[in-house]
């Protein structure tokens, strides 16, 4: 279970006074606990996942203002942020490993990008973020 690890993680990064992880993994045991209450029971660990996604996704939305404004040193801080949250997912599946899985699935030239997203979420969720999932269907479509 993630939350258990982030809990962990968590207690580690208070007793070793490490600003940045305390915030983040605070930050993201909320946002686990909150859907958790959401819900009304304990959550999945596909439900765990995406949550971890979306805080990825907002941080790399971050990263990327950070980074036109020229902000040094808030693009090394959501770096950071980023690898911390990174390490709760499973590992990352690259564009070629997507490809074999998706054209195994049955999309080819023709498909339409709903009915291929619609193939490629199931089989990707956690595996892939959103954007590599959906270039990687469009240079297959």
């Amino acid at each position: 279970m993630i939350k258990t690890s982030v809990f962990e993680q968590l207690k580690r990064a208070m007793k070793e006074k490490d600003v940045l992880a305390k915030g983040v993994l605070t930050l993201l045991k909320s946002a686990l606990d909150s859907a958790e209450k959401e819900k009304g029971s304990s959550l999945s660990s596909e439900e765990e996942i995406a949550i971890v996604n979306r805080e990825v996704k907002q941080t790399n939305q971050a990263l990327e203002g950070a980074q036109k404004a020229n902000r040094d040193d808030l693009v090394e801080k959501e770096e950071a942020k980023l690898v911390l949250l990174k390490s709760f997912l499973p590992k990352q599946l690259n564009e070629e490993e997507i490809a074999t899985i998706l054209t195994e699935a049955g999309i080819v030239k023709g498909t339409s990008m709903g009915e291929a997203m619609k193939i490629a979420k199931p089989l990707l969720t956690g595996k892939a973020d959103g954007a590599m999932m959906s270039k990687v269907v469009k240079s297959l479509i």
